[in-house]
């Protein structure tokens, strides 16, 4: 509701959220790797590219052309691109090194909770 002196009237104002996106999580050096998923998670999550972890990457079929099935496989192309690249930036130099040759973000995250899930089982074989 807006004010103009003769009483109020509406007005349609939009809304709009605003992301900062310096406030980043801490890059990840090896150590408390579920509170750095967590919020880098929540940190693609407010960017609109947690879905590039869990989506399939889209195919064309042979000879598909449609400029739907092409838009939607360049738009997850961009969207992959950013979330990989978002995920690489979260990591330490010595870890980025090891990931960077993965392709998609999906496979980036994936590698690395194996990789976790691996540790945790030894340190509880070992405890």
């Amino acid at each position: 509701m807006a004010f103009n002196g003769a009483g109020p009237t509406n007005s349609a104002v939009p809304v709009t959220a605003s992301v900062n996106h310096a406030e980043k999580s801490d890059k990840f050096n090896g150590l408390y790797f579920k509170r750095w998923q967590q919020k880098m998670l929540f940190y693609l999550t407010t960017l609109n590219l947690a879905r590039s972890l869990t989506e399939e990457v889209p195919t064309l079929k042979e000879g598909e052309q449609n400029a739907e099935s092409v838009s939607a496989v360049e738009v997850w192309d961009h969207s992959n691109f950013l979330c990989r690249n978002y995920v690489l930036n979260g990591l330490a130099d010595a870890l980025y090194n090891v990931f960077c040759e993965k392709k998609t973000a999906k496979e980036l995250v994936r590698v690395r909770i194996e990789e976790n899930n691996r540790n945790s089982e030894r340190r509880l074989l070992y405890s």
